[in-house]
């Protein structure tokens, strides 16, 4: 199989002993360029892979601060196209940072598969995680992203059970994104007491790096969860400071993040 940025980044953090940092950011919250910019300074702070959010209008699986970032990006006029052009350009300041790009299926679909397939291989964008597109269905993305060597990021949940986590892993490569929780994103002060078994069960059953995401929001969970994922996603942490106090908190705080992972 062939190496990608993906693999890479897994690698140099197991060498690392540490988890993987991946950080979401809603693009175009508060601006197109403001959101570029806090990109590139998550990654100088210790981001090892970037999850390009992309706003839609009904976000099923969102709490309030990631609805808040995409309706503050939607009102500044944020489109795909852009967010694809800015991937491009976070891609030549940072060739070995992976790039996810995070979405509802409807904006995909309406962009155009073929379309989207070139125009994400030709920016650099290393895969796509696709929030509501069930297992049953994905076959319409598939192709997309075998042919343009763009990986697939599944989504398994804590009611996902151990043979259909099999199953949804089968053909992806990448990596597997763990729900911690059973409801949306959001900052919380706890995660639930069974989250290490389940995520060590997700790695046996799905044969691929395990990152585990919603509702991390300090260092000592991230630390608490790094002991049994392969990487931990904060999102609407950062997401929060940005809205509430602007980018240098926001980036303080993924620094701090980064700092107590490793």
């Amino acid at each position: 199989m062939t190496t990608t940025r993906i693999n890479r980044c897994f690698e140099r953090c197991r060498a690392e002993k540490r988890g993987a940092l991946v950080v979401f950011a809603s693009v175009g919250c508060p601006t197109l360029k403001e959101s570029e910019e806090l990109i590139d300074r998550l990654i100088d702070a210790g981001a090892d892979m970037i999850e390009l959010g992309v706003p839609f209008s009904d976000p099923m699986a969102d709490g309030v601060t990631i609805q808040k970032s995409g309706q503050i990006a939607l009102s500044a006029g944020t489109t795909l196209p852009e967010i694809i052009e800015i991937a491009k350009r976070i891609r030549q300041a940072h060739p070995e940072t992976p790039l996810i790009l995070f979405s509802y299926y409807n904006v995909l679909l309406n962009y155009g598969l073929e379309r989207l397939g070139s125009d994400l291989k030709a920016a650099g964008v290393d895969g796509v995680l696709v929030i509501d597109l069930p297992l049953e269905e994905r076959e319409e993305i598939m192709p997309m992203c075998e042919v343009n060597d763009i990986s697939f990021i599944p989504l398994i949940s804590p009611a996902t059970s151990t043979e259909r986590a099999k199953q949804i892993a089968e053909n992806c490569n990448g990596f597997v994104y763990c729900i911690t929780v059973r409801g949306v994103t959001g900052v919380r002060n706890t995660l639930p007491p069974e989250l290490s078994a389940e995520l060590e069960a997700a790695k046996t059953a799905c044969q691929l790096p395990v990152a585990a995401g919603f509702g991390i929001s300090t260092p000592e969970m991230a630390r608490s969860v790094a002991k049994h994922a392969d990487a931990v996603v904060v999102g609407s942490a950062v997401m929060k400071s940005l809205i509430e106090e602007g980018s240098n908190a926001a980036v303080t705080l993924v620094a701090k993040l980064a700092k107590g992972m490793r």
